[in-house]
């Protein structure tokens, strides 16, 4: 998997948090970078820590799979990425979240991850350094999540369902990217 398909996979998978902390900073305008930093650091954490776990499971059934694995690359990426569009178009929850809970960021950070725990299964049937993906992943995670969470604050205009909606298309086509590459060859 090339740098570049790595990195849109992070953006793709940072969605979830981009808009989890837009809308957060648009109910609460009083987060300060502190507070800012440690929930960007939460959502990177656990994005980053999902897709290892998700690739040691791949990697325990890999060899029983292998024939196939690009058609589950495929329709993982493309179920996530319908999920995500699907999801864009749920209106936003406006409920008062107490981000200064520790459960509450732990909570947020399972719930935006799972679906990079399912893109690390994926993982494992990639030529890639996983090490490497989760660092980029975890990082541009951090980085998405201040920029929501600041420019949510700002603002107050940008729509988190406007990026889950492109992160969803950019995840579905890097799944048929993977498929059409293996069936081509």
């Amino acid at each position: 998997m090339s740098l570049l398909e790595t990195i849109l996979i992070g953006i793709g998978l940072a969605m979830d948090c981009f808009a989890v902390s837009v809308s957060c900073s648009i109910i609460d305008k009083k987060i300060r970078l502190a507070q800012a930093l440690i929930i960007a650091l939460f959502f990177g954490l656990f994005q980053g820590a999902m897709p290892v776990i998700g690739w040691l499971l791949g990697l325990s059934f890999k060899e029983y799979i292998t024939e196939f694995d690009h058609w589950i690359a495929f329709g993982i990426l493309g179920a996530i990425g319908i999920k995500m569009i699907v999801e864009s178009f749920k209106k936003e929850n406006k409920k008062q979240i107490q981000l200064s809970k520790t459960w509450v960021l732990i909570s947020l950070s399972i719930a935006t991850s799972i679906d990079a725990l399912i893109v690390g299964v994926s993982l494992a049937f990639l030529d890639v350094n996983i090490i490497k993906v989760v660092v980029i992943i975890g990082t541009i995670t951090f980085l998405i999540s201040i920029l929501g969470l600041r420019l949510g604050k700002r603002i107050g205009l940008i729509r988190g369902n406007m990026a889950e909606l492109i992160g969803g298309l950019v995840l579905i086509g890097i799944g048929t990217k993977i498929l059409i590459e293996h069936l081509t060859h």
